[in-house]
């Protein structure tokens, strides 16, 4: 009586294995998106000197995190989870396009996004265009029926994780320095994607001022070893 009562609960743990196995391999390191090359503004702000410690880069990332693009591309995702037509997603897509507060962070979103679709398409035989990074993973999860909280979360704590990748070898920080601000940014990621599930077009913002204008600046930075 008692397995059987369990039952129902453990029914659900196969496919939702499978979904983080997979959600975890699509936003890997070793996935061919080319996200390592990126540094989302973040190597300006190290050549200034506003990074210098681990404190400053939990700090700045939590300002990305929580009021710049990081918010921003995780309402971009969930909408792209939610669309159910093509013209939806076009404009959805458009928006994300629209947002990019540089033209480096626009062909960041762009490249990456085309890497994810032309590399989902070979391997999980999912046809879809070109389309910027968050829309393209949001839609992608949808089609393959995902959860969109978890994925939401999933791509906040990627986003967070290639960028300290970065700060540890540009700053340079200690590998354990850099798991613990991934660690104390973990529930952030949680909450920024609940507290989003129900956002709109219309909430879209960003008050994160000096993380975008650390990416203009890096459209001319000089001895520069990222793309972004």
């Amino acid at each position: 009586m008692g397995m059987a009562a369990r039952m129902p609960m453990n029914m659900s743990r196969p496919r939702m294995s499978t979904d983080v196995l997979t959600l975890t391999q699509w936003l890997s390191p070793s996935f061919p998106v080319g996200a390592f090359a990126y540094s989302h503004g973040l190597e300006t702000a190290i050549q200034s000197g506003a990074i210098t410690t681990a404190d400053d880069l939990q700090t700045w990332l939590a300002d990305v995190l929580e009021n710049g693009s990081g918010r921003n591309d995780c309402i971009l995702l969930q909408m792209a989870h939610a669309s159910t037509a093509p013209e939806e997603l076009k404009q959805i897509n458009d928006t994300a396009m629209a947002f990019a507060a540089s033209k480096e962070r626009l062909r960041e979103t762009q490249l990456q996004g085309a890497a994810f679709c032309q590399t989902v398409t070979a391997v999980w035989d999912q046809q879809t265009d070109d389309l910027t990074y968050p829309v393209a993973i949001g839609a992608a999860a949808a089609r393959m029926g995902f959860d969109v909280t978890l994925t939401a979360q999933m791509y906040l704590h990627a986003f967070a994780s290639n960028l300290i990748s970065a700060a540890v070898r540009a700053v340079p920080l200690g590998q354990t320095e850099g798991q613990a601000v991934l660690s104390a940014l973990t529930p952030l990621c949680k909450k920024i994607a609940l507290n989003t599930k129900d956002a709109t077009l219309d909430d879209l913002h960003s008050t994160a001022f000096l993380t975008d204008i650390a990416a203009m600046r890096h459209e001319t930075l000089q001895l520069r070893i990222f793309r972004t």
